[in-house]
């Protein structure tokens, strides 16, 4: 899994650059060439889904690291409370 988030590693970024070299030739293709256009907008929507399928993944990556954070706080908590001397009655 380590080997998998490090080719992810800086995917999200080459989408977004990718993006806007995208935008840049839709802001320079002549508006009459209809193939050149279908072809563009293929290629964002295509570079779109990959960005929403990016958002998803880190947002499943923030929930778990979420839960183990939880998880280690009160494993923190239980530690500290045990380690306290008992109080006589």
């Amino acid at each position: 899994m380590a080997d998998l988030k490090r080719e992810r590693l800086g995917e999200g970024e080459a989408l977004l650059k990718k993006l806007r070299r995208l935008r840049l030739r839709a802001a320079t293709a002549g508006k009459d060439d209809r193939a050149q256009l279908l072809a563009l907008m293929d290629d964002i929507e295509t570079v779109r889904r990959k960005l929403l399928r990016e958002c998803a993944l880190l947002d499943e990556e923030l929930k778990v690291a979420a839960v183990r954070v939880t998880a280690a706080n009160t494993y923190a908590r239980v530690a500290q409370t045990s380690r306290r001397p008992q109080r006589e009655h």
